[in-house]
Formats: structure tokens, C-alpha cells, sequence
């Protein structure tokens, strides 16, 4: 079973699928992408699916406050 990031590009990696756009935050809604893709053509199961949309939702996120928090010391916002 997934738990973090790295098994998420694993899982892609099977598929021949390797992302590096070369900012992490991009790079997780790549996979994104690539995972729903995989999906949709039947080759992963909604449960790998689901697992790995929950591991890039919470990746996502935590670039999002990482931004913001450079933001905020930054005296940008």
C-alpha cells in the first residue's frame, strides 16, 4: 500500500511514467494528471487510485502553505 510520495512515483515509474517539470509542487499535479490518466484507461484500480490522489492532495497542500509561509516572511502578503 502507498503511504508517501515516493510510492506514488513507483506506481507511475511501472508505467514507464517519470515526472521532473523541476518544482515540487508541479511536479505533484503532473502526477495528478498522469495517475488520472492511468485510471481512465483501466490500469490501476480505484483503490490505488484513491490512495494515491489522497498522498498528492495532502503533498499539494503542504507546498501550498509552504508558499504561503515564504510569502509571509518574505512581507509579501
Amino acid at each position: 500500500i502507498m503511504k508517501n510520495l515516493h510510492d506514488v512515483q513507483k506506481l507511475l515509474k511501472k508505467f514507464n511514467i517519470i515526472v521532473y517539470v523541476g518544482k515540487r509542487k508541479w511536479d505533484i499535479e503532473l502526477m495528478g494528471i498522469e495517475l488520472d490518466n492511468l485510471y481512465h484507461a483501466g490500469v490501476v484500480s480505484k483503490k490505488e487510485y484513491m490512495n494515491a490522489k489522497l498522498i498528492l492532495s495532502h503533498e499539494h497542500e503542504i507546498e501550498e502553505e509552504k508558499e504561503t509561509s515564504t510569502k509571509d516572511s518574505n512581507g509579501l502578503l
